[in-house]
Formats: structure tokens, sequence, C-alpha cells
């Protein structure tokens, strides 16, 4: 059973949400909150496997409550999706950074948002497609990232590092195999050492680490 916490301050929004995850059977609403400084609180005392989180929030933003949250110390990592409005929001690469590990525009149907969560549940990252589109629209508009330390990639073996490389450009597992020829499975257990050796949460922060360090660029 996946626990979910819900986190909007629009209560009929909200409202919508905790009836459309209360429908499944593998899925239990174990909290709502209106604000960010309530979400916190119950994250702490609840537990949840998945906060549903909104960005723009009173009290405190969507943002700082995911940083406090991911902080927290927890017998079970508390994984975070964030709500949006727009496809691309000016705090996405916040969030990220927080430790969110995925983001769904809030016009997403019921099948979409319940799939998201089970994704998020299951230990995957998710981005929104268009959310994906316009991160890689504002990695050409902005600066060029800084030049990647040399030690960035060193604790990875060279297939390892041909796994992130090809994770950074947002290939899926099988993509990733029939480009390597190698099987699914093995992929995924490269993919569990490259995240652990580089201490990331997920694969969004892989692409993340790709770009900021400058190992990847858009058309690279």
């Amino acid at each position: 059973m996946t626990r979910v916490l819900v986190v909007d301050d629009q209560a009929v929004f909200r409202l919508g949400l905790v009836a459309i995850l209360g429908s499944q059977p593998d899925i239990e609403v174990v909290g709502e909150a209106g604000d960010g400084a309530e979400a916190v609180t119950l994250g702490i005392d609840l537990e949840p496997d998945v906060v549903l989180m909104d960005v723009r929030m009173p009290v405190l933003d969507g943002i700082e409550a995911t940083r406090r949250l991911t902080a927290a110390p927890s017998s079970t990592p508390v994984r975070v999706l964030m709500l949006t409005t727009f496809d691309i929001d000016d705090y996405v690469f916040d969030a990220l950074r927080a430790g969110a590990s995925g983001f769904l525009l809030k016009d997403a149907g019921a099948d979409d948002l319940i799939a998201a969560v089970r994704t998020i549940a299951a230990g995957d990252a998710l981005l929104a497609p268009r959310v994906t589109r316009h991160l890689v629209e504002a990695f050409i508009a902005g600066p060029r990232p800084a030049a990647a330390p040399a030690d960035v990639l060193a604790v990875l073996t060279d297939r390892e590092r041909d796994v992130f490389m090809l994770m950074a450009r947002g290939r899926s597992n099988g993509e990733i195999g029939r480009e390597l020829f190698i099987a699914e499975q093995t992929v995924k257990t490269h993919v569990g050492r490259v995240l652990a050796k580089l201490q990331l949460r997920d694969r969004v922060h892989a692409v993340v680490l790709a770009y900021e360090s400058g190992l990847v660029t858009p058309a690279g």
C-alpha cells in the first residue's frame, strides 16, 4: 500500500486529488495539508511514501517544504511529486535541488496522476514531458555551465559512465540497453550503481548533475 500526503492550498482541488487517489486499492491518502508548514509537520509525523506537493502556497512554499522534508531523518526517505500549473515553473530547478523526485502538471488527467504516484513510490523519477522539454530549452537559453571537475565521474566504471551519459540524455532502460547491446536488467543494475556512487536520489537528479556540470549539453 502506497501512503500519500496531499498538499495544496486550494481546498476544492485538494479534495479532487484525494478522491482520485483514494479510489485506488493500492493507494491510501494518510493526510492533507493546505500549506507548506503543515506539510512538513504532517510529513514528519506520518512518514508517507509520497508527498503530492503544490509549488506555490502560503506560509511556506512547496520548495522549502520539500527541502525540509527530504532533509528530515526518517525510517524511509520521503519522495516528493511536485504539482505545477505551468509547463515550466520558475521554481523547477530549485525544487529538483531541494530533493523533489518529479513534476506533474495540474492539468494532468486522473490516470496520469495515479500512474505518477505509483512511479514515484516505486523509486523512479518522473517529469511531465512538457516540463522536460522546457527544462532543456531553459538550459539552452541560460548561461553555459561551468566546466565539470575532472573527477566527477571518476568513481564510475567505463560502462557505468556510458549508462550515466545516456541517462542524462533522457534514455529509458530499454533504449540504453539497445544502444549499448546489453540486457535491460543489466542496465537497471548499472543505473542503481551509478545513482549510489554519485549519491543521487534518482534519474532526474542525474540529468541535473550532467547539465549543471557541463558533462552534457542540450545539443550534445
